[in-house]
């Protein structure tokens, strides 16, 4: 077993070598002057079992095409097979057609990535579950789910704590930590009433004098963490805290969550986000490196990856 690091997130990369205790491969990616991206693989992989570990985050055309470029790149230097571990799978919003002549974008990378010549796929917390079922490959979606719930365990003292999902399409990952946890759930209901009047934010579940944690998969412009937030504390939530697997955290999000009635927002590290993050008191990343080493040994060692969430 190898492992080879793009440039999304060598931190993370660097993290889960050591984790390993192994080396990453030495290998060359950089752009030409007119922004084509080149890879070569500096030492002998012939007859390895290569994990390349790139994220699909911003800039996310230049990452993706990064991840073929070294998938390619592996496979003509005649590695065994080849893993694609992409801890933020990016893309994966548009996975069904909202509107008419529309595309499908997680349809199409998935098709990308088989066809570049990765023989399985490793990721986090999948936006929609089904993105598994576009890929004629093996796909192993890890969740966040535990981590999450060792540092809610460690770290929130107060035992009236009730789980929250942002929106309906989140019931399912709020859930799943509500039941960890012990506790209950509610859910954020966002409507319009007519087309061009304001949002309404209706709390279903009894939120008062509770602590409530926000559960979702991805943090992108806060718009929607932030307002939700504001109603849980309209309906008289003591505290406000958010856990989120990917912090995508774009435009002025930090800026939105620094001065937010939000107590703490804890993201994973699989996407890179310390220069954003990095004087930010009410955000915490919590890394991630041991789950994803942890899955990576066993699927080298062909033994249960599903056995590390029982």
């Amino acid at each position: 077993m190898k492992l080879l690091t793009g440039n999304s997130n060598k931190a993370l990369s660097k993290n889960i070598a050591k984790y390993l205790k192994s080396k990453l491969v030495n290998s060359s990616i950089r752009k030409f002057a007119d922004g084509e991206i080149y890879v070569e693989i500096n030492e002998n992989i012939r007859g390895n079992s290569i994990f390349i570990i790139q994220s699909v985050s911003s800039p996310a055309n230049d990452n993706l095409m990064e991840l073929l470029l070294c998938i390619d790149a592996l496979k003509r230097s005649s590695a065994k097979n080849i893993t694609a571990v992409i801890p933020y799978f990016g893309y994966a919003r548009q996975d069904r057609k909202v509107v008419p002549r529309t595309s499908i974008s997680a349809k199409l990378v998935s098709n990308l990535i088989t066809k570049a010549g990765a023989d399985r796929v490793v990721t986090v917390d999948l936006h929609a579950g089904q993105i598994q079922g576009f890929f004629d490959i093996p796909v192993d979606n890890l969740f966040s789910t535990p981590i999450f719930a060792r540092h809610v365990k460690k770290k929130i003292k107060n035992k009236n704590i009730i789980c929250v999902a942002p929106d309906v399409g989140g019931t399912e990952r709020a859930r799943a930590l509500g039941k960890l946890l012990n506790v209950g759930l509610a859910i954020v209901d966002k409507r319009r009433p007519k087309p061009g009047q304001s949002e309404v934010m209706n709390v279903v579940g009894d939120v008062k004098d509770k602590t409530c944690i926000i559960v979702d998969d991805i943090i992108d412009s806060g718009g929607t963490i932030v307002n939700a937030a504001k109603a849980l504390k309209a309906r008289g939530a003591k505290e406000v805290y958010v856990y989120i697997t990917h912090g995508v955290l774009s435009g002025d999000a930090v800026k939105k969550i620094k001065n937010s009635l939000i107590k703490n927002l804890v993201v994973t590290d699989t996407i890179d986000n310390r220069d954003k993050t990095k004087n930010v008191k009410n955000i915490e990343v919590l890394p991630i490196s041991g789950l994803m080493g942890e899955a990576i040994k066993r699927i080298s060692n062909s033994t249960s990856v599903s056995d590390l969430f029982k």
